[in-house]
């Protein structure tokens, strides 16, 4: 089921605490990765938001993530597609009729495609398997992230260039667990989630901010970490996609 979540622009938000941190990079456990590309601009005002989550099991704390963010961005006044992709049973098959780029799409991948393009911001929550997403997140990216929807080749390039990236999108969050230790992930297996997300997929897409935040060790933390955890996506949410206050 597709949830579309609207929250009224006008309605009042909390006051956030003035001592609210900035953002930084970070080494430990739960680190976040900012401004990967110089930065984006912070988007004032009530903002369309896509929200993509990846794990087969709902008791899961990838679920517990995606609904702290939830949240969050309802709570600032966000309008939100929201997309659990097992849930919906997203089908991550790419037929060969939908690789050109003016390819008949299915109304549920029609509907994807046009969130994506309009979103302002989007958030990618899943975990780490293998270093890589999950097939299923894998085959979203397949059929929604396509030519003529998040990039595009000049005119007379065959596809051996560089794409000019198409999405409007700002700024995105990636948020990923892991049963591996920081400092393996990184020295042993140069953490390939970065790479990917950052500069294989959003950076040739036209997203200018880049976030991400790896939650590890997952299997051994206690209830105390992990609320510590969702905190910190709370106020992940409440830096990048904040509220702002009606006028009226």
């Amino acid at each position: 089921m597709i949830r579309k979540i609207i929250i009224e622009a006008v309605r009042d938000c909390l006051v956030k605490s003035p001592g609210k941190k900035t953002l930084r990079h970070a080494v430990t456990s739960g680190r976040r990765r900012t401004n990967a590309f110089g930065g984006g601009r912070i988007k004032e005002g009530n903002m369309q938001l896509s929200l993509i989550l990846a794990h087969p099991d709902p008791a899961s704390f990838n679920h517990a993530i995606a609904q702290a963010a939830l949240e969050a961005v309802q709570a600032n006044a966000h309008t939100v597609f929201f997309h659990d992709l097992y849930r919906e049973k997203f089908d991550p098959l790419l037929p060969a009729l939908e690789m050109a780029r003016d390819a008949t799409l299915p109304d549920s991948i029609r509907q994807h495609c046009d969130e994506i393009a309009a979103a302002d911001g989007i958030i990618i929550i899943h975990p780490n398997w293998w270093g890589q997403p999950p097939a299923i997140l894998k085959g979203w990216v397949d059929r929604v992230i396509r030519p003529g929807v998040a990039y595009e080749f000049l005119e007379g390039d065959q596809g051996e260039g560089v794409p000019i990236g198409l999405l409007k999108a700002r700024n995105v969050f990636v948020y990923n667990t892991s049963n591996t230790e920081p400092e393996r992930e990184i020295n042993i297996f140069g953490d390939p989630l970065e790479t990917l997300w950052k500069n294989c997929i959003f950076g040739l897409c036209g997203v200018s901010g880049f976030y991400r935040r790896m939650f590890n060790v997952v299997v051994t933390s206690t209830k105390d970490t992990r609320k510590k955890w969702l905190d910190s996506v709370r106020e992940d949410m409440d830096m990048i996609f904040p509220c702002v206050k009606s006028s009226s």
